[in-house]
Formats: C-alpha cells, sequence, structure tokens
C-alpha cells in the first residue's frame, strides 16, 4: 500500500501577511502597484515590440503553409494581450483578442483575408501610439474593429450580448 502525503503550501505573500508583524494586505497590495508600476516601461517597449512583429508578417505565399503564417500571427496576439494586460492596456488586449479570434473562426482550408491581420497590426500601432486622453479616438478604433469582427463571426455579435 502506497501512502500519499499531502503538504499544503502557502505563497510567500500569504507567509509574509499571516506572520505577526508581518505586511497588511493594503502594504502589499501597494508593494505589488509600486513594483508593477517600475516595470511599465519596460512593459511598453514588449508591447511595441510585438506589435511591430505582427505588423512585419507578411502574408503566406505560394507553397508555404498559410496555417504556419496564422499560427504565428495568433501568437503574437496572444503575446501581445500577455504583455499589455498586467499593464491595464485593455485596449490594446481588446483589439489582439479580436485578431485572435477571427484567427480562431478561420475555416480549415478556406482561404484567409490576411488584410484582416494587417488592419490589425495598424490599429494596435494607432492605440499604441495615442496619448492617455484621446479616448474617443481609442473608442472609435476598438467599436471599427469590433465591427469586423461581428462582420467576419457573425456568432460573435450574439455571444457578446
Amino acid at each position: 500500500m502506497s501512502l500519499v502525503m499531502w503538504k499544503p503550501r502557502t505563497s510567500r505573500l500569504s507567509a509574509i501577511i499571516d506572520t505577526p508583524g508581518g505586511l497588511s494586505v493594503g502594504v502589499a497590495m501597494a508593494q505589488a502597484r509600486d513594483n508593477l508600476e517600475a516595470l511599465k516601461a519596460q512593459g511598453q517597449e514588449i508591447v511595441a515590440e510585438r506589435i511591430a512583429r505582427l505588423a512585419a508578417l507578411r502574408p503566406p505565399v505560394a507553397g508555404h503553409d498559410p496555417i504556419l503564417a496564422l499560427n504565428e500571427a495568433y501568437e503574437i496576439g496572444r503575446a501581445v494581450i500577455d504583455a499589455a494586460g498586467p499593464f491595464d492596456r485593455d485596449d490594446l488586449c481588446k483589439a489582439a483578442a479580436g485578431l485572435c479570434d477571427l484567427i480562431d473562426a478561420a475555416e480549415q482550408g478556406a482561404a484567409f483575408d490576411w488584410r484582416i491581420v494587417t488592419v490589425h497590426a495598424q490599429a494596435l500601432q494607432l492605440i499604441l501610439g495615442l496619448p492617455p486622453e484621446a479616448d474617443a479616438v481609442r473608442t472609435e478604433i476598438l467599436a471599427n474593429l469590433d465591427q469586423m469582427v461581428k462582420q467576419k463571426i457573425p456568432t460573435a455579435d450574439q455571444s457578446a450580448d
């Protein structure tokens, strides 16, 4: 008969908070925000690099597997979401998620309209370059991308409601 021992694990933060004289949750959250703020510039560079990689992608040429190009575009879109998410760049995440949704909905064996990738890459570049106070422009860009998703994936309109 084999014996399995279960040992509960606690995170380092939880151990510090639970220790008498340790951090309060409020202080821990403030430190986490400060740490994240310190990484913001680096995160912005990573997002910009990933968007540039997406913009540099070219449509697949005859004789090459189009699935590989679509997979690369999808992975870069996902990477934009991963890099922008922690820094509250929901605008970039939403635009990249729309691209990923469109690639996911692509029919196997059917031609993919590569202009979708190009438009999303250009929109991401534009959003990234907007000043923080340009909410109206940002909203309009995202609305137009969302309209494209709804047009290309008719069921996307139903799932958003």
